[in-house]
């Protein structure tokens, strides 16, 4: 092997087993650069040359197997569809030559192995995991835009069987090794210690291929293809429509067509692939996943770690909090008043664990790490305390003032307060410099977002201290200025309004919604409100009237009044059974004003605009980052800014000025508007 690579390295065993281990140089995980796969070829040809007994091929990385393709390389080449497909079809030569060889080959799975790592371990005869938490294997591309192109889609089904392949493709979902020991994906799931030892032993006595079950091996014939597609197509479109994502709807057509012939799969898999990475939904979804890095990255500042997180409020925002952290293996107290108030925060907390962790000593340990405090005993040895009680500035510089003399001297203290200014929370400590916010997102559990909130008298080192702290508990940290409603709340509220006056205008609340689905907003409005709660609504939206021209429609407040808050009442704009609301099919001739989406999305765009020159955020990376995260902005359409400047930043203000003409000032376009270019 030359002794110049950089990417890999080859080790023979005394019976002349071949271990070659990938270590891609000067990154933190590996990826399938053109220049790993171009050193692979060369490998390749050597253990080809001289076959060995066995081939194995593992990570030199402590962080998993192989992360995937590299993306960079890819948004390099999307104006030269041609170099694209030229590239896909050189990785399918490659793993076409490993599946050949006639010798055992195994791929050793420590950590993360996703797209392109588990397109090349497919290629494999066999492939070993290690069974611990932070081994997942999956082909997420369906979330960038495009499909497996390295041959999964003709490898997978194959393998697991057809339903369970497509299954994992068009969700994008990564499993653990014991899941993939049970579909068939890997031969044994074992302790990290044995899989070295294994991958040998398997070598010398081969077991049997898996063989997926008959329905699994029916569904991929040829007179079958046609209806499953029809149901996946169908399944496909309660989540996604192809105008916005085409990608699922593409592998689906591509197995329907060649779902029994390997090599016509793999010439339609370049073809496809090519198509879909040079379009405009690709190519935004892969912003949106470097976006997503970006804010990852910010954490790399600070090293702080906390061990023990105290949280004040067993509300469902801190209760769940709590959770959240206790499930990221920190140790957590929980204070509120009385035993019965932590109760039911505890009750939820059990019910994710055994969502997430599945085993039952597993649920007891994030159970033991999560404890109910009333006397508050653990903010004297808390890393962290979180202030998460209702959203009241007197009550919150209340429990400020009584929390701060008992904090450790290094301790953050930080708020979860939804859109009061942490200046003026601020007044009720001695040491203003160390309160931060922390602005967490319901449901906790799903939503990707931390607002990280800096204060005019916030130390940069204790906002850089919660930036390390959300990465911890894997949440993506957006630094923002403390201003009324900071960022996200800010952009809402004017979309969130707009809805609730148009439904009192007499618009359906269906037909609302739906506008904002055709958009591509993962929830219309008004659902979305009844989600937040009507009652939280009215009190961020009263809030921010007195900075923002806000008006409040009458019909928001008349519903709190009556005690309708939406989804936790059971009926707000809606009703609810068991947390899902009844909603009436959309008809033909229902009242809809034909400037509906307009009214509803440029009420964001301008509070976006008005953000961005604010510098509510570092810029506008950021600001389509936290939108895109938080609220769920269209990502295929990569972010609010990014929109406005793809489509045209005139034609927007033309807009605006029409509905500003129509219905009032509150869609003048922002000034911001003058310091923004078109792409």
């Amino acid at each position: 092997m030359n002794d110049s690579f950089q990417h890999w390295r080859q080790e023979v065993s005394e019976d002349g087993i071949v271990t070659l281990i990938l270590d891609t140089a000067g990154g933190r995980v590996n990826v399938l650069s053109k220049a790993v796969l171009e050193e692979f070829d060369l490998c390749l040809r050597a253990v080809e040359e001289k076959l060995p007994p066995g081939l194995i091929l593992t990570s030199g990385k402590p962080q998993g197997f192989i992360a995937g393709a590299d993306v960079r390389e890819f948004v390099l080449m999307k104006d030269s569809p041609a170099v694209v497909e030229a590239h896909i079809r050189f990785v399918h030569g490659l793993f076409n030559r490993l599946a050949a060889l006639t010798c055992p080959t195994i791929a050793v799975i420590d950590g993360h192995c996703l797209g392109g790592g588990l397109e090349l371990a497919l290629a494999c005869r066999y492939r070993i995991a290690s069974d611990v938490p932070s081994t997942r294997l999956g082909l997420p591309e369906v979330r960038l835009g495009i499909h497996p192109g390295y041959g999964g889609v003709a490898r997978l089904p194959a393998i697991v069987g057809h339903i369970q392949g497509l299954q994992m493709m068009l969700t994008g979902r990564a499993v653990s090794a014991r899941a993939a020991k049970r579909m068939g994906l890997v031969s044994y799931a074992l302790p990290q210690r044995q899989l070295l030892r294994a991958a040998v032993a398997l070598i010398a006595k081969p077991p049997a291929a898996f063989v997926p079950a008959w329905w699994q091996r029916l569904a991929g014939q040829r007179f079958c293809r046609p209806l499953v597609a029809y149901l996946m197509r169908r399944e496909v479109g309660q989540r996604v429509r192809p105008d916005h994502y085409p990608a699922p709807y593409a592998l689906i057509d591509l197995w329907r067509r060649y779902g029994d012939d390997r090599q016509a799969m793999l010439a339609g898999e370049a073809v496809s692939v090519t198509h879909l990475m040079t379009g405009e939904a690709a190519q935004n979804l892969i912003r949106c996943f470097f976006l997503q890095e970006s804010l990852k990255g910010l954490a790399r500042e600070c090293p702080f770690t906390a061990n023990h997180v105290h949280v004040v409020g067993a509300g469902i925002m801190g209760g769940d909090i709590a959770a959240w952290c206790a499930l990221r293996g920190l140790r957590v107290t929980l204070q509120d008043q009385s035993p019965e108030r932590v109760a039911p925060a505890l009750a939820r907390a059990r019910k994710l664990f055994e969502k997430k962790l599945r085993t039952a000593r597993r649920v007891q340990a994030a159970m033991d790490r999560l404890q109910a405090d009333v006397k508050g005993q653990g903010v004297a040895q808390a890393d962290v305390v979180i202030e998460a009680i209702f959203e009241n500035i007197e009550a919150k510089q209340a429990l400020l003032r009584d929390l701060e003399p008992r904090l450790k001297a290094d301790a953050l203290l930080a708020s979860n307060t939804s859109s009061i200014p942490l200046e003026v929370l601020a007044e009720a400590l001695a040491e203003p410099s160390r309160l931060i916010g922390l602005h967490f997102f319901n449901p906790v559990a799903k939503m990707l977002l931390l607002e990280v909130v800096c204060g005019q008298q916030s130390d940069p080192q204790a906002v850089n201290r919660g930036i390390a702290f959300a990465h911890q508990i894997d949440r993506l940290p957006l630094p923002v200025k403390s201003s009324p409603g900071f960022l996200v709340n800010r952009v809402l509220m004017p979309y969130l309004m707009e809805a609730v006056r148009l439904e009192g205008e007499g618009v359906q609340a269906e037909i609302i919604d739906q506008a904002a689905l055709d958009f591509g907003m993962p929830m219309g409005p008004i659902e979305l409100a009844d989600t937040v709660g009507l009652d939280i609504c009215l009190s961020v939206a009263t809030i921010l009237a007195g900075t923002m021209s806000i008006d409040i429609p009458e019909r928001l407040t008349q519903l709190v009044a009556a005690g309708h808050l939406g989804r936790k009442s059971g009926k707000g704009f809606y009703v609810y059974q068991k947390g899902k609301a009844s909603k009436s099919k959309v008809g033909k001739g229902m009242y809809a004003p034909v400037d509906l989406q307009d009214r509803l999305m440029l009420s964001m765009l301008n509070e976006v605009v008005a953000c961005l020159r604010e510098k509510v955020v570092e810029d506008a990376d950021q600001l389509d980052a936290g939108v895109i995260f938080a609220t769920g902005f269209a990502p295929f359409r990569g972010g609010p800014i990014h929109y406005l400047q793809t489509a045209g930043v005139s034609v927007l203000k033309s807009a605006l000025g029409s509905l500003a003409g129509s219905y009032g000032d509150r869609f003048r376009p922002h000034s911001g508007c003058d310091h923004l270019n078109d792409k």
